[in-house]
């Protein structure tokens, strides 16, 4: 149902409640009703592990930590059930015969929470704020790209004009970082909107502490994207706690009511407890999984990429590691990706493989057991997000280090911030890297191998981290964004899937972890399309 045949209008047939998966005394995976009568009041702690955002404004830069916080506070035109759009800001929409025109009719009854309504001149204002350049938007530009054009038609209808048809644009819709924010609060300065973005949602940014907290409210004026629930919490202290012992006794002992990035550990810990339940919800679009850069470097020549994959030991690090809480991937794509394409036998760990390979290319066995050739060292750069990698993935990759040394590759992994990782992207200092990225749909392949990403989005990222550069894999891509017909569009994503992972230049891991520790009193938690836990329905019992 993603861009329908001519002029096939959408409508609000699905509520906002079968978007959002309830959590309410389970664990995550279904739907259950709480043996819990709704309460209001009371303020729930959410204790993260993320690198706290720079900007609050999900429409700069464009990361998942920015995501958590802002589903709280800005909603999106479109939302998913089922993995397909459905009405949410908008109520409905039409594409054009070509599939170049997208008009959406939009809601007349929702306000931001600055007193600004919400509507077509709203969108149009948010529209080019994301792909203005000087926001420095990376996930959102690259969502957006198609459009080339948004004109208020009237107070509610915005009409999109697209360079191209865009299979996966209502998908794209329903993510924060392209959410709605108040064109008044967008006239700010970038400064002073990023300390407290405008949104439409169940609740509002009050105050940013810093280093510590940012203080939410709870917006007694919000419209409910369906039925009659308004928020039941009196608001949401958001606090940054990085180091995860903390982080896990604080949720024990009460101080706070949900943690994110829970370890390994302390899930198997929590699993035995009545007292905390584990929401797993594993993130859209791509999965876990090392980039070698083939545009730079010993990884320029594919069989010392390919080297690398069979030299690289696995699985038995995801078992004793991870404690049965992650699960191997053969897929560049999210097991919750339905056009997902896996192949196990590329992937088979075989040091004989890699010693061949590595022979056949020329690379000799040093007297200290690391390759060299033409007098340079079989040496790879791996630098590593401290921020965005749990401990027991950095332990996975010291593992793999120590695996690739035996077949004579030297990998050097350096341990940065969040900041100086992506200044290491930037200046293409990396041979190897994970880099987790969430957008809804198989579209993301486009936005990490289409080889037009590897040209930097205005934020300074770029996506296309292996620097894949195929023209016939371009053409695939650029053919599946563009085609409506489910089938093709699966047959497409599946050719350019087995293009990927033949390359040599991927190697899947696992589905981005995305576990949530939630005490046993919080209830109707639910989930976004980006797989945020959302609290506009929440409520405690004390």
């Amino acid at each position: 149902m993603i861009l329908d045949s001519v002029q096939k209008t959408v409508t609000a047939v699905a509520g906002a409640a079968a978007l959002l998966l309830v959590l309410a005394g389970c664990t995550g995976g279904g739907t259950a009703s709480s043996t819990s009568t709704p309460v209001n009041g009371g303020t729930l702690v959410y204790a993260s592990g993320d690198a706290e955002p720079t900007c609050l404004d999900p429409h700069v830069g464009g990361n998942y930590p920015q995501a958590l916080l802002s589903s709280q506070y800005i909603e999106e035109l479109t939302a998913l059930d089922d993995g397909k759009p459905v009405p949410a800001l908008a109520k409905s929409w039409t594409t054009s015969d070509d599939g170049k025109a997208l008009t959406f009719t939009l809601r007349d009854d929702v306000a931001f929470t600055d007193g600004t309504p919400f509507d077509a001149a709203a969108v149009v204002a948010n529209i080019e704020h994301v792909q203005d350049p000087a926001t420095a938007s990376s996930t959102g530009y690259l969502a957006l790209q198609s459009i080339t054009k948004a004109t208020a038609t009237d107070d509610h209808t915005v009409t999109l004009t697209l360079s191209r048809p865009d299979s996966a644009l209502l998908e794209s819709f329903s993510q924060p970082w392209v959410g709605m924010e108040s064109p008044k609060a967008l006239q700010r300065s970038q400064e002073v909107n990023c300390e407290s973005p405008v949104g439409t949602g169940p609740f509002e940014v009050t105050a940013w502490k810093h280093g510590d907290r940012v203080t939410l409210t709870k917006n007694a004026e919000y419209t409910p994207l369906t039925g009659n629930t308004k928020p039941r919490l009196d608001g949401i202290t958001w606090r940054f706690l990085p180091d995860s012992t903390s982080r896990y006794a604080a949720l024990q002992s009460g101080q706070v009511d949900v943690i994110d990035n829970a370890q390994p550990d302390q899930l198997k810990a929590a699993s035995s407890k009545g007292s905390i339940r584990d929401l797993d919800a594993p993130r859209p679009g791509a999965s876990n999984r090392l980039e070698l850069n083939s545009g730079h470097g010993v990884f320029r020549d594919e069989a010392v990429r390919k080297a690398f994959i069979a030299g690289a030991e696995i699985d038995p690090g995801i078992r004793s590691l991870f404690l049965g809480t992650a699960k191997r991937s053969y897929s560049v794509l999210s097991s919750v990706e339905p056009y997902g394409y896996s192949d196990k036998s590329l992937f088979e760990y075989s040091p004989k493989k890699a010693k061949q390979l590595l022979d056949d290319a020329g690379w000799k066995v040093g007297s200290d057991g690391i390759r060299q050739k033409d007098g340079q060292q079989l040496t790879v750069t791996f630098p590593v997000s401290t921020n965005q990698s749990v401990p027991a993935e950095r332990s996975l990759f010291q593992q793999i280090q120590a695996s690739e040394k035996a077949v004579g590759i030297k990998v050097v992994l350096k341990e940065l911030d969040l900041s100086s990782w992506y200044a290491a992207l930037a200046a293409n200092q990396y041979d190897v890297v994970s880099a987790p990225y969430t957008k809804v749909g198989a579209d993301v392949l486009r936005i990490l191998y289409d080889s037009a990403s590897i040209t930097p989005a205005p934020s300074g990222y770029f996506a296309n981290l292996a620097q894949l550069d195929d023209p016939e894999l371009d053409d695939l891509l650029q053919r599946a964004a563009q085609t409506s017909d489910t089938s093709e569009r699966g047959d497409l994503y599946e050719q350019a899937q087995k293009t990927i992972l033949a390359s040599g230049t991927v190697l899947p891991l696992y589905d981005q972890q995305n576990h949530f520790l939630i005490r046993s009193s919080v209830h109707g938690v639910q989930t976004t399309a980006v797989s945020t836990p959302w609290f506009g329905t929440a409520w405690i019992d004390r």
